[in-house]
């Protein structure tokens, strides 16, 4: 008996990211090309999830490590490739500069908090990273020097994937929160109206197992890759004691963890010279350079 051939609804479908054709790449700065709104997961009833790709033009020379980078928004809202309110008029742009240093760049979406909770975004950025390795070849990328780079809400993820994903070459987390479970600064878990409570579906009170679950700070153990961890003493929308507390609990566990405070900074490095804002991006991919190149 001849089998069934494929269905209207099957031929229809878009071909499945896991083999999908790649898409072109076009020129994005000097010396750097990138692919844009590659799709890399699927969810059930909701948007494709996509990355854009950055990296050096010309003949590749051997597999490029990758800085995977996650946008913040407070969990909320953001876009994948946008480094922060004090990067946003920069020409060439912050993942041109990074490419031209011999990464590729991904940026990936993650669902936000009014599509899906916790742990929705986290597994989205595993499954960014499943498929960056799965397409590898293709792609001429080394997964096993995987640097994560994430500010704000997206500095939280990076450093739970680097905590409780496969091994990574390094984190860098720009003011990223990391403990959901305890009142800091202007946060509070009883309180069900906070983007925490948003992300987690709960305030942190209320949900203390899944709080602990989506808190840096608990989840820190002896197979921690390098973190580097940067964060304004000023900072009035994350409390400087997120990055304090982290770097504690790294270098407790006997971790290689940099912590640098910055004085005058606050939220998104608001406040500082943009001299200084180069300063500390040149830092951050100085520490990606040093962790991801044999």
């Amino acid at each position: 008996m001849t089998p069934p051939g494929p269905t209207v609804r099957d031929l229809i479908a878009a071909p499945h990211p896991d083999h999908a054709p790649l898409p072109p790449a076009a020129p994005a700065a000097p010396g750097v090309r990138e692919m844009r709104g590659v799709p890399y997961a699927e969810t059930d009833g909701g948007r494709p999830l996509e990355l854009d790709l950055w990296r050096p033009e010309g003949p590749p020379v051997g597999p490029l490590p990758l800085v995977l980078f996650v946008h913040g928004g407070a969990w909320r809202r953001g876009r994948r490739d946008d480094m922060g309110l004090r990067t946003r008029h920069w020409n060439p742009r912050p993942f041109a500069r990074i490419a031209a240093e011999g990464f590729a760049v991904a940026c990936v979406d993650y669902r936000l908090s009014g599509e899906a909770v916790f742990p929705a975004p986290l597994d989205d950025l595993r499954a960014a990273l499943r498929w960056l390795t799965l397409r590898s070849a293709e792609l001429g990328i080394d997964t096993a020097r995987t640097v994560v780079w994430g500010e704000s809400a997206g500095g939280h993820l990076a450093s739970l994937l680097a905590l409780t994903g496969p091994p990574l070459a390094g984190a860098v987390i720009w003011y990223g929160p990391s403990d959901l479970t305890t009142a800091r600064g202007g946060f509070s878990p009883e309180d069900p109206g906070t983007p925490e409570a948003r992300m987690l579906g709960a305030a942190p009170a209320d949900a203390p197992d899944r709080a602990r679950l989506a808190s840096p700070v608990a989840r820190v153990g002896p197979a921690a890759p390098p973190f580097l961890l940067v964060h304004g003493e000023q900072d009035t929308m994350v409390d400087c004691s997120h990055s304090r507390s982290l770097a504690a609990a790294l270098e407790q566990a006997g971790g290689d963890v940099e912590l640098w405070t910055v004085d005058g900074a606050d939220h998104g490095w608001h406040h500082l010279s943009d001299d200084r804002v180069g300063e500390i991006f040149t830092r951050s991919l100085a520490f990606a350079v040093r962790r991801a190149t044999p």
